[in-house]
């Protein structure tokens, strides 16, 4: 049986790929959450300004949609670009729209359970391909970008 991250960096013969991917996540989560609030913001007079009474949902939504639609495109969101990271399928293939559809979900699902993403906290740091809890479930991974060349 062939082992199904076949086709990914090995993190002991290749460990540059998987460098530092924590705190770059954390980073990236960081400028990601920034962007997402100045794109609600924008849109809040849109809605006359009863955005503001539903903002979190908002955010929400801003969110899921930033976080599908960047990752579909290029495996990767703003904040992931910014510092150098992209994420990757088992296969080693770029993200399609269904598996960032798929990942945004995990991680939304994680956000809004607190022990769920401290396990996935806790997984990114212990683990040898630095993966969170989606990643384990989808079989997904974050990379170095600059590492690939």
């Amino acid at each position: 049986m062939m082992h199904p991250y076949t086709a990914l960096p090995d993190p002991d013969y290749q460990a540059e790929f998987y460098q530092d991917v924590p705190t770059k996540r954390l980073i990236a989560w960081i400028a990601d959450t920034i962007v997402i609030v100045l794109i609600s913001l924008l849109i809040v007079p849109f809605t006359a300004f009863t955005g503001l009474f539903f903002f979190p949902f908002l955010m929400l939504v801003v969110g899921f949609a930033y976080r599908v639609i960047t990752l579909a495109n290029q495996s990767a969101t703003w904040g992931m670009r910014l510092t150098a990271i992209e994420l990757r399928t088992s296969d080693g293939q770029p993200f399609n729209l269904q598996m960032a559809f798929l990942h945004t979900l995990g991680y939304s699902i994680s956000i809004a359970i607190i022990p769920i993403q401290v396990v996935s906290i806790v997984l990114m740091l212990t683990t040898s391909r630095a993966q969170g809890l989606t990643d384990h479930f989808l079989g997904t991974v974050a990379l170095n970008r600059h590492a690939r060349s």
